[in-house]
């Protein structure tokens, strides 16, 4: 078995600093837009200090999973507890969800009701415009870690969305202010419940492809055996499974049959070091466990 995992820092101390820092940019912009909310009657406004605060819970769930992955393995839990980071993201998918049916109904029902609805847009406006400066820097320090994590990808997602909503209220802001026109205000809301769907739905296929253990994104198993049978003193493979235990953990194991000779004269241990260099380097693949078998092994269970 070769596992470099732990020192490829896929859930090391980096990634919850950051998940920290983020989670304290978050706070304080939430509780702006809610002020700035409730003093302008934006909806826009309102709807994205709600996906603000679905970002600071989620963030929350984040930073949690994050501690909970990086705890060793044990005899319960003998690859460890990576899958936390899986629950959070699904967590961070279902609040998203929540939130965009808020915001439907909200929106809906204030673009049924007669009348315009009295918005400040100054004040929407100079919200909005520090939630767009905030959100671009806790997105800037996550694009790095979101890449190795489907934890940190989830947050990542959140932050955008934010970054996203807070644009369409620039938007939403500047027409009302140039036309007086407050209905712009419900109609961005919409827009923002209309971003958050597709990320929480893309996030939830992610989640359910690493809970189906499907072969990772981007994983060509027919590849991996051919290199494998291209090994000098390997005759064949087979029972090749692939998965993957979260978002840069990936998982490998295989049935190589080898010639009688290389087991008879001990050259095994170097096929061995042969196959699971090439997994490490060409597929990235840390985590790999081969069986070794002579031409004509019969497994047990095979007439089970």
């Amino acid at each position: 078995m070769h596992d470099h995992a732990a020192a490829r820092g896929i859930r090391g101390a980096d990634n919850r600093r950051l998940l920290a820092l983020s989670l304290t940019i978050t706070s304080v912009v939430l509780v702006v837009q809610v002020v700035g909310a409730l003093l302008s009657g934006s909806l826009a406004l309102l709807a994205d200090a709600g996906h603000m605060f679905t970002d600071a819970a989620a963030l929350v769930i984040a930073l949690v999973a994050s501690t909970v992955a990086a705890r060793p393995a044990d005899d319960r839990a003998t690859f460890g507890y990576q899958r936390a980071e899986v629950f959070g993201a699904l967590a961070n998918a279902v609040i998203l969800l929540v939130l965009a049916g808020w915001i439907v109904v909200e929106a809906v029902g204030r673009l049924a009701r007669p009348g315009p609805a009295e918005v400040a847009g100054g004040l929407m406006l100079a919200v909005a415009v520090l939630g767009l400066v905030a959100n671009s820097v806790a997105l800037w320090l996550l694009g790095a870690a979101q890449k190795r994590s489907i934890n940190m990808r989830g947050a990542y997602l959140e932050v955008l969305g934010d970054l996203l909503g807070s644009a369409a209220v620039i938007v939403a802001a500047v027409v009302i202010l140039l036309t007086g026109w407050t209905q712009a205000d419900a109609v961005v809301s919409l827009l923002i419940a209309a971003m958050i769907v597709p990320r929480a739905v893309s996030l939830l296929r992610e989640v359910a492809s690493v809970l189906g253990e499907t072969a990772p994104q981007g994983t060509q198993v027919a590849q991996i055996r051919r290199h494998i049978v291209a090994t000098p003193g390997v005759v064949d493979v087979h029972d090749v499974h692939v998965w993957q235990l979260t978002r840069g953990a990936p998982v490998f194991t295989a049935h190589v049959v080898v010639d009688a000779a290389c087991l008879a004269d001990g050259r095994a241990t170097g096929i061995l070091t042969d196959l699971q260099t090439c997994l490490a380097d060409h597929f990235d693949v840390a985590h790999s466990t081969f069986q070794l078998e002579p031409a004509g092994h019969i497994e047990r269970d095979a007439h089970a």
